[in-house]
């Protein structure tokens, strides 16, 4: 058989509301982004494990707030007084500021202002804060007391919702049999689900043919054996 290379296609990731499948894994989380004037000192540690669906929640509360998405690691203390002006922010990965001098500095003056100002601010990471190995002692005490919410591992509707999703982002489109298959013989998780579909968009590509149990038999047996 005639090999294809794979040619790099455009991935359209949705991620409004109407592309949020809510579920017992991630509706408390929902609910306590949508009453941001809940939130003690007006910030809010949104957890979960890879894949699970924090970048996406967090930008429908950006995209309904007007808020700006900062990478933890790029913080820097020059650029905190505008952050904290706009009067919403998003701090993603925050485990990756740990150990970065200027990067805890700028977070802790971050939430120092946007609670002075009446601002709120979301952090994003996989783990609590005692795990990041943060070493600014002020920084470490603010994120300690921070009011958090989980995103729990999804259930089977969830990671079903989730795969039908990554398949359309790459515009494929494969029957609902095979999404019930997968359901039930992959790992539970949406970072596995994100890395199943990944893989067979690019075997599907390069051998020409579609999506089909086999193919994803041997996918599954690669990733996960």
């Amino acid at each position: 058989m005639t090999r294809q290379l794979p040619l790099p296609l455009p991935v359209r990731v949705a991620e409004g509301r109407e592309d949020f499948f809510v579920a017992p894994a991630n509706a408390l989380a929902l609910s306590l982004l949508d009453a941001p004037e809940t939130w003690a000192q007006g910030r809010m540690l949104l957890l979960g494990p890879e894949g699970a669906g924090k970048s996406h929640l967090a930008a429908i509360w950006a995209s309904e707030r007007g808020a700006v998405i900062r990478p933890a690691a790029d913080l820097r203390p020059e650029t905190v007084a505008d952050l904290a002006a706009t009067g919403a922010v998003v701090i993603e990965d925050a485990q990756h500021l740990a150990g970065r001098a200027a990067s805890e500095q700028a977070l802790f003056h971050l939430l120092n202002l946007t609670a002075a100002e009446g601002g709120r601010c979301l952090i994003t990471a996989p783990t609590p804060p005692r795990d990041w190995g943060v070493a600014l002692p002020d920084l470490k005490s603010r994120l300690d007391a921070t009011q958090s919410v989980r995103i729990a591992p999804p259930d089977e509707a969830l990671l079903a919702a989730v795969l039908v999703k990554l398949f359309a982002d790459r515009q494929l489109t494969v029957p609902q049999s095979l999404i019930d298959w997968l359901v039930l013989r992959m790992e539970r998780a949406l970072g596995t689900a994100r890395a199943v579909v990944e893989a067979l968009d690019a075997r599907a590509l390069a051998e020409g043919r579609a999506i089909t149990r086999a193919m994803a038999a041997e996918v599954l047996d690669r990733l996960q054996g």
